[in-house]
C-alpha cells in the first residue's frame, strides 16, 4: 500500500514538472538514455547464481564509480559483484573500470514496478550503497526479500540533512530500514543517526576516495593528451577540474598572462557554454590544433601560415570536453583549481590532484566536500581564493615554484594519512553479507 502511495507521487511529480525536465533533457541529449533499463530490464540476463554471495554496489555516477573501484576488488574474492550507475556518465564509466571482470547493470526508477524487475533480474543477497542513494520503494523491496543494505562511504552533507530532516516523517522508515551504515565522518554519522539509524549500526569508516586517489608522479596517457591537444609543456598550465558553467569566463580572465589554462566542465551539457567563455580554446574533441605543429618532445611549436611570413600565436585555452581523462589532466598541471567552488553549487573533490601532489587552489563554496576541504587546508596542501581574490592567487602562485612543490607535497601527504577507509568499509560489508548468509541458511532449515 505504502509503495503504491509513493508510487502515485512520483508519478504526479512527474507529470507536473515534465515540461521543465522533458525540455531539459532534450535540449542535453538524454533523452536518448536506455529508458527500458531505468524501468528495471536488465539485459543481457545476469548468469545464474554461483555458489559464492552477490552483492550489489551502487554507485550514482562518476564520482561513486572511482570512489568503489578498491572495494570491488577487495570483495571479489569472495563474493559476486554486479555494480549498478545512475547516471549516463557513470554507466560509462563503471563500464570502463569494471567490465568483463564485473557485471554493470542500470539502476532502476524507484518505481515499485521497476524495482521488482530489477531485483528480480540481479537477485542479490546484499546490496550497498554508496554514499546516499537510499530510496523507499527500493529499500522496502529489499527488506521484504530478506536482502541486507548498507551504505558504504556515507554522506550526508547539512544541505542535504535540511531537506531529509523536513521530511523524515515520510523518509524515516527508508533510513531506518538500512543494515548498517559507514560513515565518512562523525558529523555525517551524527546525520545519519538523526534520520533515524540506529546507532549501533552506523560506524564512523572514513572516506573511500582517500584510498582510490592514487599516489603518482606520472599518469599513463597525460603525455599523450599534452601532444594531442598541443599545451606547451614548457609553459605553466593551470587546470580546472569539474567546473560550473559561470566559472569558465572568472578562470579566463584571472589566469596571468602568458600561463596556459585547461577546464574541464563537469557536465557535458556545459561544454558548448564553456567554449564560448574560452575564445579560441582548443577543444578536446577536436583532438588537435589546426594552428600547431608537434616538436619531437612533444612542445608546441609555432608555426607560419601558407604564405609563410606570418607566425600564428601559441593556444592558451583548452577545454577537455570528454570523460575519463580528468586524471591525467590533473598531472599535467603546475596548479589545480577545483571547480564549483567560486560560484552558487557546493564544490568538487580535490582527493585526485591532491594524490598526485599538485598545488591545489579552491574557491569559498567547498559544502559537499567540507571534510576533505578541511583535512587539505590544516595540512597546508590548500590555497583559499574567492573571486574577486583568485587573479592574485595564481599570479603569486605562478611566481613561485617553490611555494606551488611545498603545497603539492603537502597534499599528498594529506592523502596518504587519511587512507585506510576501503579496508574498513570491506569489513563492515563483509559483516553485512555474512549475516544475509547466516539468516539464508536459518530460513531454509
Amino acid at each position: 500500500m505504502v509503495g503504491a502511495l509513493i508510487d502515485i507521487a512520483y508519478v504526479s511529480a512527474a507529470a507536473v514538472t515534465s515540461p521543465l525536465w522533458s525540455w531539459r533533457m532534450w535540449r542535453t541529449g538524454k533523452l536518448q538514455t536506455d529508458w527500458a533499463a531505468r524501468m528495471g530490464d536488465v539485459r543481457p540476463p545476469l548468469r545464474a547464481r554461483g555458489e559464492r554471495p552477490r552483492v550489489l554496489v551502487h554507485a550514482v555516477s562518476v564520482g561513486e564509480v572511482n570512489a568503489v573501484r578498491a572495494l570491488v576488488t577487495m570483495m571479489s574474492d569472495s563474493c559476486e559483484l554486479v555494480v549498478s550507475a545512475t547516471t549516463d556518465t557513470g554507466f560509462v564509466r563503471a563500464e570502463q573500470v569494471f567490465e568483463p571482470a564485473t557485471r554493470v547493470v542500470r539502476y532502476p526508477f524507484d518505481i515499485s514496478s521497476a524495482v521488482r524487475s530489477f531485483l528480480d533480474a540481479v537477485r542479490p543477497d546484499a546490496v550497498l550503497l554508496c554514499e546516499l542513494e537510499v530510496w523507499p520503494n527500493f529499500t522496502e523491496a529489499c527488506v521484504e526479500r530478506g536482502i541486507p543494505v548498507a551504505v558504504v562511504n556515507g554522506r550526508l552533507s547539512a544541505r542535504s540533512f535540511r531537506g531529509y530532516f523536513r521530511g523524515r516523517a515520510l523518509l524515516g522508515p527508508m533510513f531506518r530500514r538500512l543494515a548498517a551504515v559507514g560513515a565518512q565522518d562523525a558529523a555525517y554519522a551524527q546525520r545519519f543517526e538523526q534520520m533515524g539509524v540506529p546507532p549501533d549500526r552506523i560506524a564512523v569508516t572514513g572516506t573511500m576516495k582517500w584510498d582510490t586517489a592514487e599516489i603518482a608522479d606520472h599518469v599513463e596517457g597525460a603525455e599523450e593528451l599534452a601532444r594531442e591537444m598541443n599545451i606547451d609543456r614548457s609553459r605553466p598550465l593551470i587546470v580546472a577540474g569539474s567546473t560550473a558553467p559561470d566559472e569558465h569566463a572568472l578562470l579566463h580572465a584571472a589566469t596571468p598572462q602568458g600561463v596556459q589554462l585547461l577546464c574541464a566542465p563537469r557536465k557535458p551539457e556545459w561544454f558548448e557554454r564553456a567554449a564560448v567563455d574560452l575564445p579560441g580554446c582548443v577543444r578536446r574533441s577536436q583532438r588537435t590544433s589546426p594552428l600547431h605543429a608537434q616538436d619531437p618532445q612533444g612542445g608546441a611549436q609555432r608555426m607560419g601560415d601558407r604564405r609563410g611570413d606570418a607566425v600564428q600565436p601559441a593556444h592558451d585555452r583548452f577545454l577537455l570536453d570528454s570523460i575519463g581523462e580528468l586524471r591525467r589532466a590533473y598531472a599535467l598541471a603546475d596548479i589545480v583549481v577545483i571547480g564549483r567552488t567560486f560560484g552558487e553549487l557546493h564544490g568538487s573533490d580535490m582527493m585526485e590532484p591532491a594524490a598526485l601532489g599538485r598545488c591545489i587552489v579552491t574557491g569559498p563554496r567547498t559544502e559537499d566536500f567540507a571534510a576533505t576541504a578541511d583535512a587539505l587546508r590544516a595540512g597546508g596542501g590548500l590555497v583559499d581564493a574567492t573571486r574577486e581574490s583568485l587573479a592574485g592567487a595564481l599570479a603569486g602562485l605562478v611566481a613561485d615554484p617553490a611555494r606551488r612543490a611545498a603545497c603539492g607535497r603537502a597534499a599528498r601527504g594529506v592523502v596518504v594519512a587519511h587512507q585506510g577507509a576501503t579496508q574498513r568499509t570491506c569489513t563492515m560489508a563483509r559483516r553485512v553479507v555474512a549475516t544475509s548468509q547466516a539468516r539464508a541458511m536459518e530460513s531454509a532449515r
